[in-house]
């Protein structure tokens, strides 16, 4: 039978969103709801694009309506603010806050209502490093751009709630994890890339691809014993 496995996956227009979505829609055995602002381009016919703000508490609930029975939620969605700590306006704080804790939130109490009724199902919500360790300022040079305060303070918040839903929701067959990825190259400077290659022991920054091993060994159904974890993808980039 196809399409035996229902997911939704959040932020599925970004970076790491499309190599998500491009990875798990390519099994039969999954039907994914790809989650975002702007709706992702994907057409395959085990893909339903749905347009969404998930820090609207009425938008979630509609979109939740209309499901019955679900596999796994990946809550992928997240911004960053990079302007200096200084000039943090209040309206940056929330929106990041908004984007990153409220929206898993929203998203996960839905999930978790329709998984209870099945007795099973999975959450992985996407922290960051930043969300385990401080950023370090010196590889951003004189750019003026640094991780956020309020970035890592939202990772920090999932990676929490990710463990107290976890202990909460085991008696329920419910695994709830979260993969934290090191630095993602994408359109970076080539002096911040160059610093940060050299701080990683890896030599390199990562790619959206050196996180599908840990998406699939969370997504995999004879894992029902890793719960609360979690997972560091960063090339060893925070073991210094």
């Amino acid at each position: 039978m196809r399409f035996t496995k229902k997911i939704i996956l959040t932020g599925s227009a970004g970076q790491i969103g499309q190599a998500f979505l491009n990875h798990l829609s390519n099994s039969e055995d999954n039907y994914i709801y790809a989650l975002d602002k702007k709706k992702s381009k994907n057409n395959k016919e085990n893909i339903q694009n749905v347009e969404i703000d998930i820090t609207k508490e009425d938008e979630v609930l509609d979109f939740f309506s209309g499901i019955n029975g679900l596999y796994c939620l990946v809550n992928n969605a997240g911004i960053g603010v990079f302007t200096p700590f200084l000039s943090r306006t209040l309206e940056e704080f929330k929106k990041v806050l908004d984007v990153n804790l409220v929206g898993t939130f929203l998203m996960s109490r839905e999930a978790i209502k329709i998984m209870i009724e099945s007795k099973s199902g999975k959450i992985i919500n996407i922290g960051s490093i930043y969300g385990v360790n401080s950023s370090d300022f010196r590889i951003y040079g004189e750019s003026g751009r640094n991780n956020s305060e309020v970035y890592s303070m939202s990772k920090s918040g999932i990676i929490m709630l990710s463990k107290y839903l976890a202990t909460h929701f085991a008696s329920d067959n419910i695994q709830i994890n979260t993969i934290s990825p090191g630095g993602i190259e994408r359109k970076q400077s080539k002096d911040f890339i160059k610093k940060y290659n050299i701080k990683n022991p890896t030599g390199r920054m990562g790619s959206p691809k050196d996180l599908l091993p840990a998406l699939d060994f969370l997504l995999n159904e004879q894992n029902g014993y890793t719960n609360g974890e979690n997972i560091v993808v960063d090339g060893g980039f925070t073991k210094w």
